[in-house]
């Protein structure tokens, strides 16, 4: 049996023009969406850390020159460690605690007194008291706080900004101290370092909207600040440069660690194919207001502040309770009568605690125990 097969009839297909040649549709898919960037794509550039580690050793090298210099068996005869360290040995404990030289040899070397920048016009130990410290005590502490927070902002803006950073910050804490402790000597690297603890608060609010916990990162770093002002309360401690250093610092920061807002594309750097839907500007509003009334603010305070100083004000004069930054009282030490006491050969030089006043005196009795707390006694009434 073959298979049947059904004869189809033919169709007549019947097609009516309206007389307009038909026209093409357009295709309404919509443009491929922007491709991410690439897992090795960057937007700031990771920079290598070199300055601060050579701030670091700087300080370690004039610090040792500083003991060379301060050669304690031949210019005080009693010392610590002598036997052991010879000529780089410490001075006794109830002259520098924090082991380190005398007070003599950090004036020689360039430390930082109220007399010598007013009266004999030596400004230039504004900028070098920051190079110098008190003793391996001080020296460790702040180049280890150094290594922590300043390898980390040089990696991330570079060594120049850091750089002045470093230096303005130091150098109007330096200002700042100057202006309200009169004959106490002050060296070290504090107002230095609270400079970049403060540019780092300023740099996350301005730089607000490209973190992305927001809150965690200003927490952290509230932490950090806070500890530090803790160890601040502590008597000896010269917060004046710690705070000038922190103003200076918030100020640069807004400055000099501005970063473009969240979406912006800088398409030199941006890998090929990145194109993006809707350009943003560089920097928001309050980024921009932001900067220039840090760059005024810190041109105004900074003019000020200099001028007051070598025109002799002091500022314990105009501020009431601006003492208790140098001492604030506790129920573990009393400010009211207590002293800091600087040894030089024939002089020592007493700052009174709780009234902010210091003064040179030379001591005639050999009972220097009694003789200088008559003196601190009568230093703060």
């Amino acid at each position: 049996m073959g298979r049947s097969r059904r004869e189809s009839s033919p169709e007549l297909e019947v097609k009516v023009h309206n007389g307009k040649p038909p026209t093409p549709q357009r295709s309404r898919s919509r443009r491929p969406p922007r491709p991410p960037p690439p897992a090795h794509f960057e937007p700031f550039k990771k920079w290598f850390p070199w300055l601060v580690p050579l701030i670091i050793l700087a300080n370690i090298g004039l610090f040792i020159l500083t003991m060379y210099k301060n050669d304690c068996p031949h210019n005080s005869g009693r010392c610590l460690g002598a036997d052991t360290l010879g000529r780089y040995a410490f001075q006794r404990t109830h002259e520098n605690p924090l082991l380190g030289p005398s007070a003599k040899t950090l004036l020689n070397m360039g430390a930082m007194q109220w007399s010598n920048v007013v009266e004999k016009n030596e400004v230039w130990r504004i900028a070098s008291c920051m190079w110098l410290h008190a003793g391996v005590v001080h020296i460790v502490s702040n180049m280890v706080s150094l290594l922590f927070v300043g390898i980390r902002l040089e990696q991330e803006f570079g060594f120049v900004r850091i750089g002045l950073l470093y230096l303005i910050s130091g150098i109007g804490g330096s200002i700042l101290s100057c202006l309200f402790i009169r004959n106490t000597i002050s060296v070290g690297a504090s107002g230095a370092l609270f400079g970049l603890l403060g540019s780092m608060l300023s740099e996350l609010l301005t730089n607000w909207t490209i973190y992305a916990n927001k809150f965690g990162a200003l927490l952290s770093l509230v932490s950090i600040i806070l500890i530090n002002i803790a160890v601040g309360i502590l008597p000896h401690v010269d917060n004046f440069a710690h705070l000038g250093g922190f103003l200076t610092g918030f100020l640069l920061g807004f400055i000099l660690l501005i970063r473009p807002q969240y979406g912006w594309v800088n398409y030199k750097s941006a890998p090929p194919g990145y194109h993006a839907s809707k350009p943003k500007s560089k920097y928001k509003s309050y980024q921009v207001v932001l900067l220039v009334c840090s760059i005024l603010v810190l041109i105004v305070g900074f003019i000020g502040a200099l001028v007051s100083l070598l025109e002799g004000v002091n500022g314990n004069d105009h501020c009431s309770f601006c003492h208790y930054l140098s001492c604030f009282p506790t129920p573990l030490w009393k400010c009211d009568d207590r002293c800091t006491a600087q040894h030089t050969e024939n002089e020592v030089i007493l700052m009174c605690l709780g009234n902010g006043k210091s003064g040179n005196y030379t001591l005639s009795s050999q009972d220097t125990t009694s003789e200088m707390a008559e003196l601190c006694t009568s230093l703060c009434r």
